[in-house]
């Protein structure tokens, strides 16, 4: 093959395991080699002589969510270009099945690993020390833990939300809210709504508010129960924009207009969220770049190149049709 693409073999060793140090012509002929002679690289005789696998393991919650696709999306896109490979899988949001999903990653000879959140067993926390596993916990900024992470801080990102519901002049303010078991990012939403209320000398009644599986037939449900009282809120903070589609299609079946008659924010600025009639009003969360960078920081950190242990995006709000000043007197 080297003979074939007009190189030494040490360029063809280095253009197959570190993509990055060859330039894209000698990356192009080499490849053009490959495909030439049908050559498939031996996985387990490399992983032999570089005693690494070059996979990373990769464990979130569900993939019945658009966020968590759209972000393994832009990771496996990252790792591919960098001779990676991903291996997935999925928990549940159960801490205890994570735990052996990572065990079972690690025998079959992973690099790194990311974890969604920082709800992990101890039995996972020793793991990864013992075995000097790189890991990062994507979606989660904790710049005071000594291990990496990558993501929003969510409390303060709710707080906004919030904040700019109580701006429009909204005293009345509910949430439908993810479930906050084993969920830190969804805990710390919730925390940022109640402090923002509590700055503005406001309280939520429990009876408004409602936490619930990501899936919109649990949304509509929860919207029905707070919308079927004659006691309701003029506005609803939505634990991400899945929530808030339920909690408008339940608005709607319920006769009232959105925004006229009930605001609706929602979280994570999804593809559908500017297309719906109304557009949703929503915190916008750079996905893509979150679950890149956890990528960027285990190649570096397996390279043996600098890595930002902990870095925080930004999150903006995204003003759109779903949120109006209040009517309430």
């Amino acid at each position: 093959m080297a003979l074939r693409a007009g190189v030494s073999t040490a360029s063809i060793s280095r253009a197959l395991n570190k993509p990055d140090s060859v330039s894209a012509d000698l990356r192009a002929r080499i490849h053009s080699a490959i495909t030439d002679l049908g050559y498939i690289p031996d996985a387990a005789a490399r992983a032999l002589s570089s005693r690494r696998s070059h996979t990373i393991g990769a464990i979130i919650p569900t993939v019945d969510n658009a966020m968590f696709a759209r972000g393994i999306e832009a990771l496996q896109s990252y790792l591919s270009l960098q001779g990676y490979l991903l291996l997935l899988s999925t928990s549940g949001y159960d801490p205890e099945t994570e735990a052996r999903l990572a065990q079972n990653m690690v025998s079959r000879g992973i690099d790194g690993l990311i974890l969604r959140g920082d709800v992990h067993t101890d039995a996972l926390r020793k793991l990864l020390a013992t075995q000097r596993i790189p890991f990062i916990n994507v979606g989660v900024y904790h710049p005071d833990k000594p291990y990496a992470s990558v993501g929003t801080n969510n409390e303060a990102a709710a707080w906004r939300a919030c904040r700019y519901l109580i701006e429009l002049g909204h005293r009345r303010i509910g949430m439908v809210a993810a479930i906050s078991a084993q969920n830190d990012r969804a805990t710390a939403r919730i925390a940022g709504v109640h402090r923002a209320l509590a700055e503005s000398g406001l309280s939520m009644p429990p009876q408004w508010f409602i936490e619930v599986p990501y899936r919109l037939d649990d949304a509509r449900e929860a919207a029905r129960q707070l919308l079927a009282a004659p006691d309701k809120p003029t506005a609803v903070v939505c634990g991400n924009d899945v929530i808030a589609y339920g909690v408008m299609m339940e608005a709607e079946r319920h006769g009232l207009h959105v925004p006229q008659d009930l605001s609706v924010m929602g979280f994570d600025d999804l593809e559908w969220s500017r297309h719906l009639r109304p557009s949703l009003t929503t915190m916008h969360v750079p996905t893509d770049e979150i679950w890149t960078r956890a990528g960027q920081y285990l190649v570096k950190s397996l390279a043996g190149e600098p890595a930002t242990l902990h870095y925080e995006v930004d999150v903006s709000l995204v003003v759109r049709d779903s949120t109006a000043r209040t009517r309430a007197v």
